[in-house]
């Protein structure tokens, strides 16, 4: 029978997370007895699948397969795409009941109600520090492990965060164009931009075809970028005096050069 009081009576004796039916908790065992066969060669972390691995890997080469046609910010995966694209229509669909503030995610106001609630569920067993998330507590623990799994690779310096290694980039080597392609000596800013590069001396570089000319993109955004053409569809439009433009770079010129100061 599930509780009406919401109590949580079922504990993992694994990592301490509390769930409030017997076979929920069965369930989430499976987490802890499945073998994690997929080791990752660079900061060795494992995974149970292979496709987690995979997505993993994109950390250490930098890739973002999908990318968002407004802005152009690429992500690792599509799910978190679908979530970035609420923020372009400005949804936030998730409240949360004590302070009413919003969130693009359930995930996220999950989250946020430990702070009312006051849970801090995950304990590191070195200094008794707890943590709200259990990725928290990963991150954590590479303090006292002195583990670095995000490595530079212009200068080897290395870092325990990707979002510290993203910010050393940004700032150490802002502009710099440190990765070179053996082939024709071009240099890119960006280990994803010298690999995008690379499409053209293999030959798979045009793999998306215009189904109306014969014209061939290396990324399918590029492609439907270019459909805007045919269509005649311009989804920018200015907010001043309406006209519209088929990338949101010509909207920002347009805002720029015609309505700068107004």
């Amino acid at each position: 029978m599930v509780s009406h009081t919401g109590e949580r009576a079922f504990k993992c004796e694994v990592c301490n997370k509390r769930l409030a039916l017997s076979y929920t908790l069965k369930n989430h065992m499976l987490i802890h007895d499945r073998e994690r066969a997929f080791s990752c060669e660079v900061c060795n972390k494992t995974f149970t699948r292979s496709t987690d691995l995979k997505i993993h890997m994109l950390i250490h080469t930098g890739e973002r397969p999908f990318s968002c046609e407004v802005c152009n910010k690429g992500f690792t995966r599509s799910s978190h795409l679908k979530y970035h694209m609420l923020t372009h229509k400005g949804e936030r669909p998730f409240s949360c009941y004590v302070c009413r503030k919003t969130f693009i995610q359930s995930s996220s106001l999950k989250l946020h109600m430990l702070i009312h609630v006051g849970e801090r569920p995950f304990p590191c067993e070195s200094c008794h520090m707890t943590f709200t998330r259990s990725v928290d507590l990963q991150h954590h623990m590479l303090i006292h492990t002195g583990e670095r799994p995000f490595s530079c690779k212009v200068c080897n310096n290395k870092f325990r965060q990707s979002s510290t290694l993203k910010s050393h980039m940004g700032t150490v080597h802002k502009g710099e164009r440190a990765f070179s392609c053996k082939v024709c000596t071009s240099k890119f800013t960006s280990f994803s931009s010298l690999k995008s590069h690379m499409l053209i001396h293999t030959g798979e570089r045009r793999a998306f075809s215009c189904e109306v000319y014969s014209n061939k993109f290396t990324r399918s955004c590029d492609l439907k970028s270019h459909m805007l053409i045919h269509t005649g569809e311009g989804p920018f439009s200015c907010t001043v005096c309406n006209k519209k433009y088929r990338q949101s770079s010509s909207l920002k010129y347009h805002m720029l050069s015609v309505h700068k100061g107004e």
